[in-house]
């Protein structure tokens, strides 16, 4: 890959449209017209964006996506290094948010090269703020498992998150989700499906799950993001330490270490860590000592 040879270069993450071309940050024209590599996950799209934008790249256009991402990687750190502006963007939103990207930030700064943003759309704050629900506290979960039973272990390592939670979806896949989180979550737990986010048939359909997925099963097309209630406040006077020990242990079976299984636990219950860990070195030594009464930890 040619570099531009001087001090080191810029590594800027842009934003794009997730919809509507209208909505893309002013910075991103006058980077993309500028940049001297700009490394796109989908240089068709990128194309097309640039039509749309009435602007032409003057740098050297390369793909950047899943396939190619840690074969790339190297290349255009090399081409930063060499004092390139290299700029990265993505089908649509922000790179690195469930797209590629994390690995080209990783390795600029292992090399103390500048990273810098082009703020613009995303689904994930979109969906948020027309979800209806809570925002004060959220977490994105991006993508869950493909797989019936991984998708079910994942949504149980979160079944007792407080904080709302966001996930993305395939349209095809958005009426099994909605029916495992249903059984997970309970039927009565709020959630908004938002469809089309920013595009002509946008739709955002609120409701409890149970009733989401009945809505889904007749099928969804588009780009889907899933905005669902955090679990209520139980209160940490109701958790006694049999069920802190079983939440231990759905985190740990869920692929967590015992350590941050803890520390999570405790956090979500608003107990010290300390006391979940007696609890749970309780479990194991009665597990040890007695008779197993199968609720104990290995």
């Amino acid at each position: 890959m040619d570099v531009v040879t001087g001090t080191t270069g810029t590594l800027v993450l842009a934003g794009t449209p997730i919809g509507d071309v209208a909505d893309a940050p002013p910075r991103l024209a006058a980077e993309l017209e500028t940049a001297d590599v700009v490394a796109a996950e989908d240089t068709r799209r990128l194309r097309r964006l640039t039509q749309a934008l009435g602007i032409h790249t003057t740098g050297r256009v390369v793909s950047y996506f899943e396939g190619n991402e840690s074969a790339r990687t190297p290349e255009l750190v090399e081409a930063l290094l060499g004092g390139a502006r290299v700029l990265l963007v993505t089908d649509a939103g922000m790179p690195s948010v469930s797209d590629p990207g994390y690995r080209l930030v990783a390795a600029a700064v292992e090399k103390n090269i500048k990273v810098t943003a082009v703020p613009g759309p995303s689904a994930v704050l979109t969906a948020l703020a027309l979800s209806a629900l809570p925002v004060d506290r959220f977490c994105f979960e991006g993508f869950l498992p493909r797989k019936a039973g991984e998708r079910l272990g994942k949504l149980r390592e979160v079944a007792d998150e407080r904080r709302t939670m966001v996930f993305f979806e395939a349209p095809h896949r958005l009426d099994d989700t909605l029916a495992a989180m249903s059984e997970v979550f309970g039927a009565d737990r709020r959630a908004a499906v938002c469809r089309e986010l920013t595009k002509t048939y946008e739709e955002v359909k609120r409701g409890p799950l149970g009733e989401l997925a009945v809505w889904a099963a007749e099928g969804v097309r588009g780009e889907i993001t899933v905005v669902v209630e955090g679990a209520a406040d139980s209160g940490a006077e109701e958790l006694d330490a049999e069920e802190l020990v079983r939440r231990v242990q759905v985190r740990e079976e869920a692929g967590e270490r015992r350590k941050e299984a803890i520390a999570a636990v405790a956090a979500a219950a608003g107990l010290p860590k300390r006391e979940v860990f007696d609890a749970v070195v309780a479990a194991k030594n009665a597990a040890r000592n007695g008779p197993s009464d199968g609720k104990g930890l290995s």
